[in-house]
């Protein structure tokens, strides 16, 4: 995988330290996966890596102003920053504008783009302690008030809503291997006991 040197060494300066800044869920070590991940997808589906790359370094930067529109605040992002000029056309950077937008798992429409496609997959990527594990940490964030019930039944709740085999989560590749893994968290889910074993080793 080749990516352009100085693209990468712009967004290594200046844009992943900004997931430093952000929920547990989504710190460097998040993105550094939907990068892995995008790359890999871009190689297997002959797409260009540069923007692949991109698109996945940026897609959760629209955090900084909340989680609810954070995809269109990352696609506003990328729109403006003018430093991308150096290495995309007007064309390319509208791609990678819709693909950040379209990135999220709970979007009522599938990606305008293969771009879309990848970083949303890549977003996806389902280990299911790793999704147990940061459902935890982001309601440690976000929900102080709870109390350790009360998070439990959150956690609960939104595996079934995004992950449960009624959930909204969608996979974009036939031949991902996400979709092995989801159903082995589908039943992890399903089993209350492992649940609450992995719940009660992520909970402080």
């Amino acid at each position: 995988m080749k990516i352009d040197e100085g693209l990468r060494a712009y967004i290594e300066r200046e844009i992943l330290p900004r997931y430093e800044t952000f929920d547990q869920a989504h710190q460097r070590s998040h993105v550094d996966m939907v990068i892995r991940q995008s790359l890999e997808l871009a190689v297997q589906h002959n797409a260009d890596e540069n923007m692949a790359f991109a698109i996945a370094a940026y897609h959760d930067t629209g955090l900084c102003e909340g989680r609810e529109q954070h995809h269109i605040v990352s696609a506003r992002i990328i729109r403006e920053d003018k430093h991308l000029r150096q290495w995309f056309s007007e064309e390319q950077i509208e791609t990678m504008a819709d693909a950040a937008e379209d990135h999220r798992a709970s979007a009522s429409r599938a990606p305008r783009t293969l771009y879309g496609r990848i970083v949303a997959e890549a977003d996806r990527y389902i280990e299911p302690k790793d999704i147990v594990r940061r459902t935890v940490q982001f309601g440690i964030d976000h929900y102080p008030e709870l109390n350790r019930e009360e998070h439990y039944q959150r956690m609960l709740q939104h595996l079934h809503e995004k992950y449960g085999r009624k959930g909204y989560l969608h996979l974009w590749f036939e031949d991902s291997p996400n979709a092995q893994r989801l159903e082995q968290l589908r039943q992890l889910i399903d089993d209350e006991g492992q649940l609450r074993k992995l719940f009660d080793a992520y909970m402080p």
